[in-house]
């Protein structure tokens, strides 16, 4: 099937086509809108047969050093039927070797692992890489499940925290609503960042989602009267609810709302219409444990695939892993470097930076 690649520039007929297809929430179009001011170039893309949509992928496309011109990468997605995924993944390959010269395609679909989509990524030429932006293996609740069926899937001690939270007549659940709301909840951010020791963006990062993605980027927040205390904050799209940040101030902690304020979250995705709420993600860590509180399975996804486009992946496949060490390492040295020696780590971190970028 040879399908024809039509680009999409009216954002309604965008995010009508992503909720059609049931697609993730990271190929709406404030998503890529946010992604465009942050280094990436966006392109969306329709692929039709006859007329007719079959499939669809917001395309984010990434400079890259010389030689290597770019990379092209589709995030949870591409969207289409089982039955159309191989011409898909085809079309879209060939659109990003015409037009950008991408070194490969990369995709991390929101499929899972054992789903019948699989065979027919790797008859495309896609083959599993190791350069994995968005975590497969993760945890996805069904919210069209009963509270007491989705309490039932939690540890004793869990559910008691999370009734003890919503029973304060204290503290309440609610979305945040403005500009003065949001800059408590970065503050959090940085806070929560600095105790548990992960590297967050700068806050314009956050703001941008924020005003980019408007309803399809809710922020569930814990509130003693106008304090925030913790947060949840997603993006969802008609069907998928997925968790992009939290935070959990000390005193919240304390209080151990970070317990009720997931579970409003789940409360108010469900009320938006929700059927998925994914947890984005699960390591070997303190956050990822606090998430398994919550259910007693996990999910896998398919994870991230890549197709050769240019007779230079071999050596883009080598340098990939050595320059995002490297920025690893970077990072790690100026959260933990003294104010004499930052500026000059503050430069490997730029170098690093320049080598590869993704995201």
């Amino acid at each position: 099937m040879s399908l024809a690649v039509m680009p999409c520039t009216d954002r309604a007929l965008w995010d009508e086509t992503v909720d059609r297809f049931e697609g993730h929430p990271q190929q709406l179009w404030g998503w890529g809108q946010t992604k465009a001011m942050h280094g990436w170039s966006v392109e969306r893309l329709l692929l039709n047969d006859a007329g007719e949509t079959v499939g669809a992928a917001q395309l984010l496309v990434r400079r890259l050093p010389f030689p290597f011109r770019s990379l092209a990468y589709v995030a949870r997605g591409p969207m289409c039927a089982a039955g159309n995924t191989a011409a898909v993944l085809e079309s879209l390959a060939g659109h990003a070797s015409s037009r950008y010269g991408a070194v490969a395609l990369s995709i991390e679909p929101d499929w899972d692992a054992d789903s019948e989509y699989a065979d027919a990524v790797a008859a495309a030429g896609f083959a599993a890489s190791a350069n994995t932006i968005l975590i497969p293996r993760t945890l996805i609740l069904d919210l069209t499940r009963t509270d007491d069926e989705l309490m039932a899937d939690m540890s004793k001690s869990t559910r008691a925290n999370v009734r003890k939270a919503m029973r304060s007549e204290v503290v309440q659940f609610r979305k945040v609503a403005t500009d003065a709301e949001l800059e408590q909840v970065l503050a959090v951010y940085h806070e929560t960042a600095e105790r548990a020791g992960f590297g967050i963006h700068e806050d314009q990062y956050y703001r941008d989602i924020y005003r980019n993605m408007g309803d399809g980027s809710p922020i569930i927040g814990a509130f003693d009267g106008d304090q925030l205390l913790a947060f949840v904050w997603l993006s969802r799209s008609g069907t998928t609810a997925f968790e992009l940040y939290g935070g959990v101030s000390s005193e919240g902690q304390k209080q151990r709302v970070n317990y009720g304020v997931k579970w409003a979250a789940f409360q108010a995705m469900r009320e938006d219409g929700c059927k998925r709420y994914d947890f984005n993600g699960l390591l070997n860590d303190g956050i990822s444990d606090f998430k398994k509180q919550f259910a007693k399975h996990e999910n896998m996804l398919m994870g991230t695939w890549e197709k050769p486009l240019s007779p230079l992946y071999p050596a883009y496949s080598k340098a990939m892993p050595a320059a995002r060490r490297s920025l690893q390492v970077a990072r790690r040295l100026v959260r933990t470097a003294g104010s004499q020696v930052q500026p000059a780590v503050s430069k490997l971190l730029g170098l690093a930076k320049g080598a590869v970028k993704r995201g």
